[in-house]
């Protein structure tokens, strides 16, 4: 859904409250009853119902009856103007411009703080388009179903998060990390253009290396990116220099299927240049060797690292297990290289406060 900010200064606080008692009430429930609702936000029964209403004209919530009883589902809006609230109340955001970005998992809006620099923000929505298909096959969270896709996108936003924090203050060339909220990421705004923008480049030899040794970077810390390609490699203006962004698929060295994940970044990259450059080189780095490497020096685990700062196993396993299980169209080549076992595993106008 896009992200419509206009009606977010007319919220009151009291339906603030009402909209966080459907959202703990998710927890537990699909459909959140009213008389639970009530009781969570501890605000009178009629003044309740009222504002409910006024939330469901929003599109914040929306009302579901069944045979059991009448409730109501907290909506990706909703969870929205929850997340912008919390970043709004800590002073980090303070307006929402332009939609300059959409994927099959995440929403990128043009925001700015108080003073006016802008920001980037980044929306989780898992389970719209790609993940669909899961609803019907598997359920990770009972029958939750609409609460699982809000709850991994907050999952997918704290890894995300725990990722760039880390890889920024080990100087990667990755955006820096401003705020996190729930399934949004704050970051700065860094004035590039996307790889698959690229029609031409003083040398693509030089570019070529400088990603092959990110990727190299990247492994001698303990993690691979898992989706390094055009889409996800920008090109400052000014320098030239590639920043590297989306992180929710990065794993460490130590998976199972890590040496998988390392060749698909490798011939994401060398594909790319083949077709857009017709550059092709016979050096590529090697999973094996890269580790060896690693092994002879000192190097330091920034997978490690990552889990000490509160991003817990067992949530990472959580969330790639809802990747895994997406249905997965692959180019022929990642097909042909692709283990058996592993094709089988993955079927404009400004808001202010």
């Amino acid at each position: 859904m896009k992200l419509d900010a206009t009606d977010l200064r007319y919220v009151t606080s009291d339906e603030f409250r009402v909209l966080t008692a459907v959202e703990m009430g998710s927890k537990n429930h699909e459909v959140v009853p009213t008389s639970l609702i009530v009781q969570i936000s501890g605000l009178r029964n009629g003044g309740v119902n009222k504002m409910i209403g006024e939330l469901a004209k929003r599109n914040l919530v929306s009302k579901v009856q069944n045979s059991k009883y009448d409730g109501y589902r907290l909506t990706y809006g909703g969870l929205d103007y929850l997340a912008m609230r919390a970043l709004s109340k800590r002073d980090s955001m303070y307006s929402v411009g332009n939609q300059i970005g959409v994927g099959k998992e995440s929403d990128i809006y043009i925001v700015a703080d108080a003073e006016g620099s802008e920001m980037v923000l980044k929306l989780h929505r898992l389970g719209r388009i790609s993940f669909r298909a899961i609803k019907n096959k598997r359920d990770y969270l009972g029958k939750r179903k609409s609460a699982s896709w809000m709850y991994m996108s907050r999952l997918a936003a704290q890894k995300e998060w725990a990722f760039m924090k880390v890889l920024h203050e080990h100087e990667f060339p990755v955006p820096k990390p401003i705020d996190q909220a729930r399934h949004c990421i704050l970051m700065e705004f860094i004035d590039a253009y996307p790889l698959r923008q690229v029609s031409d480049v003083p040398s693509p030899g030089q570019l070529y290396s400088t990603l092959m040794d990110l990727i190299i970077r990247f492994a001698r810390a303990g993690l691979i990116h898992g989706d390094f390609n055009e889409f996800n490699i920008l090109i400052r203006r000014d320098t030239g220099e590639p920043v590297v962004i989306d992180f929710p698929q990065m794993v460490s060295t130590s998976h199972e299927n890590a040496e998988w994940y390392f060749n698909r970044d490798v011939e994401c990259i060398r594909r790319f240049f083949r077709r857009r450059f017709r550059y092709e080189s016979a050096l590529y780095p090697r999973f094996r060797k890269t580790l060896d490497d690693t092994a002879d020096g000192e190097g330091f685990r920034l997978d490690v690292a990552v889990a000490a700062s509160g991003f817990k196993q067992k949530d990472m396993r959580t969330l790639e297990e809802v990747r895994l299980c997406s249905v997965y169209v692959a180019p022929m080549d990642d097909l042909l290289s692709m283990p058996v076992s592993r094709i089988r595993q993955r079927r404009r106008g400004w808001w202010r406060r």
